[in-house]
């Protein structure tokens, strides 16, 4: 199977890859210059880089290579998107008939043109299934009755804001949302959380927008945010079970179980 890979930033296009080449797929690259790493040249035999708002590029470079199947993969700062983008006609016509400039209208909008091309868009984690959140608790912890609670109320808020096109995160203390995830990212957010909480423990809850399919900007957690929780005083995660990617998966949850922390996968309401 060929595959072309939309690649921003962070590792998840690195480890898409690396998965690829195992199941013995054969992938091109078309890498965003402002986002991308270039260690993803010694990873793909073809690797073409593209600036934000070269969308006839794309599709030049992807007919070229005779691609109809493009999986997105990697984060593209949303303040990017909405600063630093210089549209090429295509997508300047596009962003003109959008009724919302949101990441959901652009992404829809790409899709749309994209299919016209016959280029089909496929869930981001079509290479990924293992690194999905399974259902349930994944610790040797389980939360207790303040952290369910927390993740109960947390859930519905993550969700309303997911739903909003604006961030995917919410910490929640004692049933109450102490601060909600923009466009700093979750990191940022805790800690802004944390300077409000005056030292009460926090619940980390994520959602993933409530889109049929996981096209773009799936929630990921990683064993980089196991330090952040223990710093920010976070001792309970809850993320969607098959919607949200967890890297490197057995050494986060080990991680976690180290510090105490309880992860816990939520099933579909």
């Amino acid at each position: 199977m060929r595959y072309g890979l939309i690649a921003g930033n962070g590792r998840f296009p690195m480890l898409a890859l690396e998965s690829a080449r195992r199941l013995g797929h054969e992938v091109t690259v078309v890498a965003i210059r402002e986002e991308a790493s270039r260690d993803l040249e010694t990873l793909a035999p073809g690797c073409h880089w593209i600036s934000l708002g070269e969308l006839s590029r794309l599709i030049e470079i992807l007919k070229r290579e005779g691609i109809t199947e493009v999986v997105m993969a990697g984060q593209v700062k949303h303040a990017k998107i909405f600063s630093s983008i210089r549209p090429d006609w295509r997508l300047m016509k596009l962003l003109a008939a959008l009724p919302s400039k949101n990441t959901d209208g652009l992404i829809g909008g790409v899709m749309r043109i994209l299919e016209e091309e016959g280029i089909r868009l496929r869930d981001s984690t079509a290479l990924l299934q293992p690194m999905l959140a399974t259902a349930g608790v994944m610790t040797r912890r389980k939360p207790d009755h303040d952290e369910l609670a927390n993740i109960q109320y947390g859930r519905r808020v993550a969700s309303a804001l997911a739903g909003f096109d604006v961030g995917q995160s919410a910490a929640i203390c004692e049933r109450s949302c102490v601060a909600l995830e923009a466009m700093e990212g979750t990191d940022a957010m805790l800690r802004r959380a944390a300077s409000l909480a005056n030292g009460r423990p926090l619940t980390l809850v994520k959602a993933a927008r409530r889109r049929e399919r996981l096209l773009f900007d799936v929630p990921v957690v990683g064993l980089e945010t196991i330090p952040v929780m223990r710093e920010t005083g976070t001792t309970a995660l809850a993320v969607e079970a098959g919607r949200t990617l967890m890297l490197d998966k057995h050494q986060m949850i080990a991680a976690a179980d180290d510090a105490g922390i309880t992860i816990v996968g939520l099933e579909d309401a």
